[in-house]
């Protein structure tokens, strides 16, 4: 009788305890988000930035937070399977690799640094607890969800095991990341600087799965930055501390998102060329820097045995494919299955090209997530046909920059239309493509067009 009076007299009260674990959870990221919104302020990264005032900029942070913590919602409440959910497995995962601090503090920082602690005796003591350290399916290729684990574990320092902190975190380094983007085009898209920051920071994909904590917050963060710095290099001379900072952003894209860097590199190296030297001509110069690519990545392993670039794509591909099956995806399309040929990836080329662009409006699937990509990928294509009908003279149009953009932006769709074959996982995937490819089209964009065709368009292109 004595445990049922007690328990009786407990469980009443646990709602309220979780309620008060959930406003401290929220008073405590509504205090980060403050502090953050401080230091934007001191920092002239986030400030002076033309078109675009600290008071837009602090909405479009406020409402990554909101998309961040829907993404957290609807992994809460509509597909509530925390194994699978990205934004909760790589934060559960960390929880171990965190709690080493309290007992190991020395294997708490091999682990985050990856130094020396890839051994049976981490594995029985710490990475046996993860459930996604070690993949079903392993490559040469480095496992990306190490550094998303890695990033949580770190988070963990302040954030006392509150999930929302993540949240703001990720959110934060998703838009310093987007701003170094628009920073670095809009000097040139003068006069379209509301439209320039609608395409960065405002399209649906992009501002839903950049930031939430997933790897794409992250992804657009070191991208970001990057694009950033070699657009400040080709402008200005560099500081002391960027060699630095070039060095940290490369290496957290090749430990994040391997592929994304590969189709980023070849891009930039191209935009420099161009920018720093008059001949040759673009074309040549286009060539020989994708040539040279394209023939290292097909012998690579010559050099590296088991980096075989196509064996690999195949391998993704194949894996995508038994997992979507198994899965039964909704959006699921069957492709050829791809072999390292080079002749059979010419071939599907054109397909790969119409599924990372086109797939999701043409085999969306049912649902409201299906019907909201169909519309925005829509939304884009009728964008570019509007850029295209009210595209300026060849001879005004930055072509260095809009073939180095639109190179990138090709090879990226590429790959993921090897490898995907489902259309929600195309619509995650592609979004650092989007933002790019948007750019693209205003840039071939001639506003005075369109204000003389509509006048009372101008205030909506510009401040």
């Amino acid at each position: 009788m004595e445990v049922l009076s007690l328990t009786s007299g407990i469980l009443p009260r646990l709602p309220t305890v979780y309620i008060a674990i959930r406003m401290t959870g929220f008073l405590l990221a509504l205090g980060y988000t403050a502090l953050l919104l401080y230091f934007m302020r001191r920092m002239r990264f986030f400030n002076a930035v033309p078109g675009l005032s600290f008071r837009w900029l602090s909405g479009i942070f406020l409402l990554k937070i909101a998309a961040g913590t829907a993404l957290w919602a609807i992994y809460t409440y509509v597909y509530p399977d925390r194994l699978t959910a990205d934004v909760f497995k790589y934060f559960d995962d960390s929880a171990p690799m965190f709690n080493a601090l309290y007992t190991e503090p020395a294997d708490y920082f091999r682990m985050v640094f990856g130094i020396g602690n890839d051994t049976e005796a981490f594995w029985w003591k710490y990475y046996k607890e993860m459930n996604n350290w070690e993949r079903a399916f392993e490559s040469n290729l480095y496992n990306d969800s190490h550094t998303i684990i890695r990033f949580n574990a770190v988070v963990r320092l302040f954030s006392f095991g509150e999930f929302h902190v993540h949240t703001v975190v990720a959110a934060f380094l998703a838009l310093t990341g987007l701003l170094g983007i628009y920073r670095a085009f809009v000097t040139s898209l003068v006069g379209l600087e509301r439209v320039l920051m609608a395409v960065v920071f405002l399209l649906p994909s992009v501002l839903f799965w950049a930031s939430g904590v997933i790897k794409e917050s992250l992804l657009f963060f070191g991208m970001g930055l990057l694009v950033y710095q070699v657009s400040y290099f080709l402008v200005v001379r560099w500081r002391w501390w960027d060699p630095f900072l070039l060095l940290f952003t490369v290496a957290m894209l090749f430990f994040l998102k391997f592929y994304v860097l590969l189709s980023l590199t070849p891009a930039l190296i191209l935009l420099a060329w161009a920018r720093r030297a008059d001949r040759p001509a673009l074309w040549l110069k286009a060539l020989l820097v994708y040539g040279f690519f394209i023939l290292v990545g097909l012998n690579l392993q010559r050099v590296f045995p088991g980096w075989d670039i196509l064996g690999i794509l195949t391998m993704k591909q194949r894996d995508f494919v038994g997992l979507a099956v198994l899965m039964d995806s909704g959006s699921f399309v069957m492709p050829t299955l791809l072999l390292p040929d080079v002749w059979l990836f010419a071939s599907q080329a054109p397909y790969a090209l119409y599924i990372a662009l086109a797939g999701p409006l043409v085999h969306g699937g049912g649902g409201a997530l299906g019907l909201i990509a169909g519309a925005e990928n829509a939304g884009f294509l009728l964008f570019l046909f509007g850029c295209f009908m009210f595209r300026g003279p060849w001879r005004k149009l930055d072509h260095a920059l809009f073939f180095s953009m639109l190179f990138y932006v090709l090879l990226l769709a590429l790959i993921i239309g090897y490898t995907t074959p489902v259309m929600g996982a195309v619509v995650r995937y592609r979004t650092p493509l989007l933002p790019f490819l948007m750019i693209a089209g205003l840039l071939i964009l001639d506003k005075d067009r369109i204000v003389n065709k509509w006048p009372w368009i101008r205030p909506l292109l510009s401040t």
